[in-house]
This record gives structure tokens, C-alpha cells and sequence, in this order.
């Protein structure tokens, strides 16, 4: 046991900010477990949610939290994509407006 008050304070302090931490541990466990198993838009997004609180709190490395987040995202279905609407989008003005001619 500490002696000093500072160190006294201190591992109050540490004791207290452990049982926090066991608490988001266990929070993100829970639900990229429930996340992966679900994978429906909602319990993903949360998950993500939860995962970069994690790295805010420095409870994961950032990387690491890149691939949990990969992995959720890999089964879910997503709509389309609104690059993709664009793109057929531009082909058809594309095809119907003509160029003027530039011959004298």
C-alpha cells in the first residue's frame, strides 16, 4: 500500500478508472459479438459506435479497430450506391447532348 497521499490518491484514482474500463470491455465484446452474429444495419452501426469509443479511450489500437470494423461491414447488405446512380446517371446526358461542330 501506498504511503505518500499523492500515490494514495492516485490509486484510488486507478482503481476507480479500471472498473470503467472493464465496463466498455465488456460493452464492446457484447455487442460486436451480438453484432456479428445479427449483422442487420442497426446492431453494425452501433457496434462501429462502440469500437471507436474504444480507440477514444485508448482500449484498442487503432488498427485493430480498422479490422473489427471491416469484419462487420463485410456481411452486411448494403443499398445501392450513390456513386454508382451518378455514374449511369452522367452516361445518359452524355449519350443524348451533341457537340457543335466546329467546321467553317
Amino acid at each position: 500500500m501506498p504511503v505518500i497521499k499523492s500515490a494514495i490518491k492516485k490509486l484510488r484514482h486507478d482503481q476507480k478508472r479500471e472498473v470503467e474500463n472493464d465496463v466498455l470491455r465488456k460493452n464492446l465484446k457484447d455487442t460486436v459479438k451480438k453484432a456479428l452474429k445479427k449483422k442487420t444495419a442497426s446492431e453494425v452501426k452501433s457496434a462501429i459506435s462502440v469500437v471507436d469509443k474504444a480507440v477514444k479511450k485508448n482500449l484498442l489500437h487503432k488498427n485493430k479497430a480498422a479490422r473489427i470494423k471491416s469484419r462487420l461491414t463485410k456481411g452486411t447488405k448494403p443499398g445501392p450506391k450513390k456513386t454508382e446512380a451518378k455514374k449511369v446517371a452522367v452516361k445518359t446526358v452524355k449519350k443524348t447532348v451533341k457537340k457543335p461542330s466546329s467546321k467553317k
